[in-house]
């Protein structure tokens, strides 16, 4: 019997159903990308991992951050490995992702959260630093404007060693909100000059309380803008406004988020259970991409990883050209790109 030839969409669902073939090595932690297909329809996929890679001279350790400026240059905040000749915890690529720059050895063993603002004709990166505890604003050079670490004065600790940020927030008024994800579980709101000015959320179990506030974002896809936080340990996304009074929980399609973004009417979830989610405007599941629950192989060899499946996402952005850009919480670091086909 003959075979009819694969149309496109069936072609593309073959593909999504095989098993993929190995990744290429060109040497430890340097697997040569490779493309795969996820997904059907209008969420086909392309999917690239180690889509960016460090230079020679410069090891992943846990690839934490992400950001992108106004000019396509991406940022990645890693840990920097344990072999790395150079202490760089701060990586910068070209929009093609071609390697540029990097600085921030002080941030090696901390680098975690990443962000970029512009404010006025100026663009600031904001840094997390999990080992120093301190949030850090620099230019994108990594001059430091300013830093800050333990906030005394919001009078909630009993002593520095219980406060770790993870992640900030921007509001619109220019003020920012601390995510203390890896100490209390408190949300903290700042000037942008770094001023405190009050603790807006508690820790807890109850609705208004979070416990491993990990990430969090300005959700401005209604009517008015709200707070998106990335309830990590209590295993939900949950939405304030923004002086932190308790709106709602978005718990569909959400295992263990670590951070947010949005991008028109979608939702971008980056999940530690090893999968990106992405909802719709009322917060429902549209996909999960790169599905690997339930991952045992973050300490593995890079030969180990499954193509085609995540560990660990621990931040995705939303690329200007509309790709999608995932770090993992893997000691080798890894860096995934996904292109929308459908």
């Amino acid at each position: 019997m003959r075979s009819r030839p694969l149309d496109r969409r069936s072609f593309l669902r073959a593909a999504a159903s095989s098993a993929f073939a190995a990744p290429l090595i060109l040497g430890p932690g340097r697997a040569r990308a490779h493309a795969r297909i996820l997904g059907d329809g209008e969420n086909t996929h392309e999917m690239t991992h180690d889509w960016l890679r460090p230079p020679t001279d410069i090891a992943w350790g846990d690839t934490h951050g992400l950001a992108q400026d106004s000019q396509g240059r991406i940022y990645v905040a890693h840990t920097v490995g344990a072999a790395s000749e150079k202490g760089d915890a701060v990586l910068v690529f070209d929009p093609a992702g071609k390697f540029m720059r990097s600085f921030g050895s002080e941030f090696r063993g901390g680098a975690h959260g990443l962000d970029v603002r512009r404010e006025g004709g100026d663009e600031f990166l904001y840094h997390c630093d999990t080992r120093r505890r301190l949030v850090v604003k620099t230019t994108l050079t990594g001059e430091v404007v300013w830093s800050r670490g333990f906030p005394e004065e919001a009078e909630v600790y009993a002593d520095a060693s219980k406060y770790c940020p993870t992640n900030v927030a921007f509001l619109p008024d220019g003020d920012l909100l601390v995510g203390d994800g890896y100490g209390s579980s408190f949300v903290h709101r700042y000037s942008k000059d770094g001023e405190f000015r009050a603790t807006i959320i508690r820790p807890g179990k109850d609705a208004g309380q979070v416990s491993c506030p990990h990430g969090l974002w300005v959700d401005d896809r209604g009517r008015a803008p709200t707070l998106l936080v990335a309830d990590r340990s209590n295993r939900r996304l949950q939405r304030f406004d923004l002086e932190g009074k308790h709106l709602g929980f978005v718990t569909e399609g959400i295992r263990q988020p670590c951070h947010l973004k949005t991008r028109g009417k979608e939702l971008l979830v980056p999940d530690l259970a090893s999968v990106v989610t992405v909802l719709d405007a009322e917060d429902r599941v549209v996909v999960h991409l790169g599905d690997g629950q339930p991952s045992k192989l973050r300490g593995a060899p890079r030969e180990d990883f499954i193509p085609g499946k995540f560990i660990h996402p621990h931040d995705a952005i939303w690329l200007a050209d509309g790709s999608i850009l995932v770090a993992e919480w893997v000691p080798i670091g890894r860096i995934t790109r996904l292109v929308k086909k459908g």
